[in-house]
């Protein structure tokens, strides 16, 4: 097999590569990809190209009134970065600091955010999402720890964004709104009004970035999910956001009927969050240096999601584990016509083999590919090759220029077929976190590798299988229990629509079980009991991984904007319900 593979990928693989590499630790890409040394704009915006007038950025709702080809979008980056640079003072000289001034939103998704993303890096500034599902304390700290300089604020959370900037000290005059269509409202100017004039922008140039400088210059801040602890914002270089859009691009190019320079058009469904690194990669650059048209949804809604793929006949989507669970398990799925659909890659969260393969078989000839990463990646490391009819629920080979080395809980090289916790180095990888020096310090080792707590085991080919998060691990009597392999299993029963796992507390010595938290489909509510459904799963796991501590329905499984199951909000549900049962008892 491994000869067969160097056989395939004769022209992609690394000068000198010797298949026994494969076998060796630290594991090295087997694919080498020259980066551009240069800044994020100039790669998008290449001086020697001319930009596209086709339609790029799509309204999904409004598609014939609301777009911008990539030519327009230029002309709006560029007046929107000088008129943030009069508005902030800044000259452009980024010489004296690698760090400039951060620019935050908090907004849907619509086609001006990209526009403001680019203009915010293209001004010398830093780009910073703030996710629309936050409250005011959320949004206060987020305002107050990338020392936000200017906020652009959609009318609907204006009052949120408004409380968040007092508390934190932000000046009102440097807030203003950003939607699709200039609404007043709140007595707060719109982001147009920041525009510098065509003829300005026609002739102002965003300062270009040497190898050197793209490296060690901050362009976006997106803040990690907080699942433990409060969230740190994550400091992604030019170097970092360009290697990444790179390697994205040539592992979904791979194994496809066409070249990369004879890519047909494409059409993809933008719904993913921009306030987070899954949604900027692929919806803001890789669809701009792809030129696929991308249709932006402004909130996730799952007839609304499918009536789009039928209208606007969507060849690819990205999106994680939750909306796969939806296209295989609720009956809309099969109302509307979804046989547009060539290639769907899912990241973000696990995807276990059988929803993968159960997705597939919905697709009219289309495939389902996993992908690998976390926003300390930029946002991802891992491909399965885009043109691959995978059924392994593999998350695929390292990325170009990359490598990984697994370290059991020693800190010990495991090999093939063995668990071990990813420890990635590479040109994605983040510079660290922000104005947070310990935290950073804690995150690399000595030889500059980035310790991700995933844990993941591979074969003797050089795929990756993610099989749970280190913190996540339920320890049962001493043996490890991956409550993703659990919630996998779990979603084979016909009558589950979603399930989540967390260890809980059991016992006078505490010791520790997984609990199922399970979202039932309607037909099976009243029939399908917890016990019974613990008796299911009884006969297909090993005994310490059965549900000794139980199975709860709820109504929904609490999930981050981009899919991630929020076990900390489901362990409180636990820790609450353990004090209820320890109160009942106590009155008996």
């Amino acid at each position: 097999m491994l000869n067969s593979l160097h056989q395939f990928y004769h022209l992609y693989l690394r000068p000198g590569l010797h298949i026994c590499e494969l076998e060796s630790m630290p594991q090295k890409s087997i694919f080498s990809l020259s980066i551009p040394p240069t800044d994020l704009l100039t790669y998008l915006f290449p001086p020697d190209a001319t930009p596209s007038d086709q339609p790029l950025y799509i309204s999904a709702d409004q598609p014939t009134s609301h777009f911008l080809s990539q030519a327009e979008t230029l002309v709006w980056v560029k007046q929107l970065a000088l008129g943030f640079q009069k508005l902030l003072g800044l000259t452009g000289d980024r010489k004296e600091s690698n760090v400039g001034p951060t620019i935050m939103i908090l907004s849907p998704n619509h086609v001006f955010v990209p526009v403001v993303y680019l203009a915010a890096i293209a001004a010398g500034g830093i780009f910073c999402g703030c996710s629309v599902s936050f409250g005011v304390r959320e949004v206060t700290y987020q305002l107050q720890n990338a020392a936000a300089e200017v906020f652009l604020v959609h009318p609907k959370f204006l009052d949120v964004a408004l409380q968040a900037a007092q508390n934190a000290g932000l000046s009102g005059d440097k807030i203003f709104l950003l939607d699709q269509d200039p609404h007043p409202h709140g007595g707060k100017p719109d982001f147009r009004t920041i525009l510098a004039s065509r003829e300005e922008a026609r002739h102002w140039q965003w300062k270009k970035l040497d190898q050197e400088q793209a490296k060690n210059t901050t362009a976006v801040i997106n803040y990690s999910s907080g699942t433990t602890g409060l969230p740190k914002g994550v400091r992604i270089s030019h170097t970092n956001l360009v290697a990444n859009v790179s390697q994205s691009i040539f592992m979904r190019d791979l194994e496809q009927p066409y070249s990369p320079s004879n890519r047909p058009r494409e059409r993809w469904l933008g719904f993913l969050p921009l306030s987070h690194a899954y949604g900027q990669l692929w919806t803001i650059l890789a669809a701009m240096k792809t030129q696929s048209s991308v249709y932006i949804m402004g909130q996730f809604q799952y007839v609304r999601f499918l009536q789009h793929i039928q209208t606007h006949k969507i060849t690819h989507l990205q999106t994680a584990p939750p909306v796969l669970v939806m296209l295989a398990k609720r009956p809309e799925t099969e109302q509307y016509d979804i046989s547009s659909l060539r290639n769907i890659l899912s990241g973000a969260a696990p995807l276990s083999r059988e929803l993968q393969n159960e997705v597939t078989s919905k697709l009219n000839g289309g495939n389902v590919v996993q992908t690998w990463g976390m926003t300390e990646v930029t946002c991802s490391a891992l491909h399965i090759p885009g043109g691959r009819d995978d059924r392994s629920g593999s998350v695929g080979y390292i990325d170009p220029n990359c490598e990984i080395k697994l370290l059991d809980d020693a800190g010990v090289e495991v090999g093939v077929g063995e668990r071990g916790e990813i420890h990635i180095r590479g040109p994605n990888v983040c510079q660290g976190y922000w104005r947070n020096e310990k935290a950073t310090r804690e995150l690399f080792d000595q030889d500059g590798f980035m310790q991700t707590g995933d844990i993941a085991v591979r074969n003797e080919e050089g795929l990756y299988w993610i099989v749970d998060r280190k913190k996540e691990l339920i320890k049962v009597k001493g043996l490890q229990v991956a409550p993703a392999e659990l919630e996998a299993a779990l979603l084979e029963h016909d009558g589950v629509a979603d399930a989540a796992v967390v260890g809980v507390k059991i016992g006078p010595h505490g010791d520790e079980a997984p609990r199922a938290y399970v979202v039932l489909k309607e037909r099976v509510k009243g029939s399908l009991t917890p016990t019974i459904l613990a008796q299911w799963l009884d006969t297909r796991v090993a005994k310490h991984k059965r549900l000794t501590g139980g199975v709860v329905f709820v109504d929904e499984v609490p999930k981050s904007p981009t899919g991630k199951i929020l076990r900390k909000v489901i362990r409180e549900w636990a820790a609450k319900e353990a004090q209820v049962s320890s109160s009942t008892t106590a009155k008996l």
